[in-house]
């Protein structure tokens, strides 16, 4: 049986990638907890295109 739980899959972008008008983009895959995070997470993370970190926003 499958397991039941409010943790969902969702997917990070990088926002300053998207302004810098470069090829290519910057996604990360994670987890939350529908119930504890029902808002977008926002978190800062590596950008190896942009060899920084930056903020990383959850999309869909």
């Amino acid at each position: 049986m499958a397991k039941k739980g409010s943790r969902v899959q969702v997917i990070l972008e990088c926002t300053e990638h998207k302004e810098s008008g470069m090829p290519g983009t910057s996604r990360y895959i994670t987890k939350k907890n529908k119930k504890n995070t029902p808002e977008r997470l926002e978190i800062k993370k590596y950008n190896p295109i942009l060899k920084r970190v930056t903020i990383h926003r959850e999309i869909k």
